[in-house]
């Protein structure tokens, strides 16, 4: 006979975790509290299911156990490159090299804000450029009318001083 508090805790990983709890029955792992390898597995066993549907899964997990008080497996180190590897959300083009390696161990969701703020930073930069260039244009283009203008002004001006 099993003790009841161990059939609800089971209850319990089964309706907060379902994927990851049948994922560990099927594997032979331990659902809570799970290792950052455990996890790891999990995210590229069911690679295929896409991020859409396995990020919230990851989300499950990390919330069944910061309810119970556990450390979150899902953060970081593991669970976070095996993320990272199916995401394939490139680093910021605006970070220095060394920290680009450091990418990958950052959570999705914040990978995810990273790499919308750098998108928006790029639109923004090209912008002001484009504005720039556009100025610098309009400026070169005054400047040949002017020097133009000077031009054509003095030879009027010398040619009616000839004609006296």
């Amino acid at each position: 006979m099993t003790h009841p508090l161990l059939t609800a805790l089971a209850q319990a990983r089964l309706r907060d975790a379902p994927m990851f709890a049948k994922w560990c029955e099927l594997n032979g792992a331990t659902a809570c509290p799970a290792t950052p390898a455990s996890v790891a597995r999990f995210v590229a066993d069911c690679a295929s299911l896409g991020m859409n549907r396995l990020w919230p899964a990851v989300q499950d997990i990390s919330r069944m156990h910061v309810a119970l008080g556990l450390a979150d497996p899902t953060l970081g180190g593991l669970a976070a490159s095996a993320m990272s590897g199916i995401a394939a959300i490139p680093p910021p083009r605006s970070w220095p090299g060394r920290f680009k390696q450091q990418f990958d161990a950052l959570p999705y969701d914040i990978q995810v804000r990273l790499a919308s703020h750098e998108a928006q930073r790029e639109r923004a930069l090209r912008r002001a450029q484009n504005d720039a260039a556009s100025a610098r244009q309009k400026l070169a283009a005054f400047e040949a009318q002017t020097k133009d203008e000077k031009t054509n002004g003095s030879e009027t001006t010398a040619a009616a001083g000839d004609k006296n």
